[in-house]
Formats: structure tokens, sequence, C-alpha cells
């Protein structure tokens, strides 16, 4: 059985959780940028522990600047810590640039998939 839950919002950005076992699937809509990061930290870090896997579906993310970028790397650190794999999937053309530059592309492997879209 699976749990759903809409996050808060902030400034046109929310989140959307939802949990099954081993698993967190965690929608962003909006921009992921200074403002907005708190949101996205609040929402998901203390949902990581008990899942092996944390997916983090930017499909809706038109937009991150470095303040999403170290929101995101925050997580990746707090799951690795915990055992737990992030994958990040239906990243845009600017979001994978902005990965890339930074190199740490690297870190997030192309395995991961979501309706057949890599980041």
């Amino acid at each position: 059985m699976t749990e759903e839950r809409r996050g808060g919002t902030a400034r046109g950005f929310r989140v959307e959780c939802r949990e099954e076992p081993d698993l967190l699937i965690v929608k962003c809509h909006g921009c992921l940028i200074f403002g907005n990061t708190h949101t996205l930290k609040d929402e998901v870090k203390g949902k990581i522990p008990g899942h092996k896997r944390l997916v983090l579906d930017l499909k809706e993310v038109p937009q991150m600047d470095s303040s999403g970028l170290g929101t995101v790397m925050a997580l990746y650190v707090s799951a690795r810590t915990r055992g737990c794999k992030l994958e990040l999937v239906n990243a845009s053309d600017q979001i994978r640039a902005l990965f890339s530059v930074t190199n740490v592309l690297s870190l997030f492997e192309a395995a991961g998939r979501h309706h057949g879209k890599t980041i």
C-alpha cells in the first residue's frame, strides 16, 4: 500500500511525496531556487530513513539555481549516510547542464529512469 502526501508551498513551489515499501518518490513542482529550497528539504529529509531508494522527479521543475543544487546535494548526502540511493529523473536540459558543469552529474547513475527519461 502506498501513502501519498502533498507538501507545503513556497513562492509557487510544492512537493508531493509518495511512500512505497523501500521507495520514496518525490515530485517537485515549480522553480527550485533560493527561497523555495527549504520546502523540499523540510518535506523529504525526515522521510529518508526506512527507504532504500529516493526518486526525485524533476519533470515539473523548469529552473534550478545553486541553492537548489545545494539542497539536492544535501539530500544526496543524507540519503547515502542512511543507506538510501538518490535518483534524479526527468530533469530539464538546464538542470542537467547545471549538474554537469558542477561535476556532480556522475553521482546520479544514468540508470535512474522514470517514464523512459533519464537525467
